[in-house]
């Protein structure tokens, strides 16, 4: 899991998801690196939108990332609008970014 954020973590700096990257953002964390897997993720995502799978996500991981920037700092004079629940269509969607992300 710990590859999948340091990913998402690049993603959200502009940095590349590259195997060197992802691997320093790993290591950063005091985590063990095992290669095959950052390998794995990276050649999995070279063909993934991340931006397009992060807005066809769930909303329960739509409505963290308002708390993450909030927490990271974020304008907290932003009124929050309140998350609505997602269509049937909507998580159908949102199911199909997940599974082309692992396959």
């Amino acid at each position: 899991m710990e590859y999948v954020y340091a990913a998402l973590m690049l993603h959200k700096l502009e940095k590349e998801v590259n195997e060197a990257n992802v691997t320093s953002v790993v290591k950063a964390t005091g985590a063990e690196v095992n290669e095959a897997q950052v390998k794995a993720l990276v050649a999995s995502l070279a063909d993934v939108n991340i931006e397009d799978a992060i807005k066809a996500a769930p909303v329960a991981v739509a409505a963290v990332a308002p708390a993450a920037d909030a927490a990271a700092g974020g304008d907290e004079s932003k009124k929050e609008k309140k998350a609505e629940p997602p269509s049937e269509k909507q998580e159908e969607a949102a199911m199909e970014g997940l599974s082309s992300l692992f396959g």
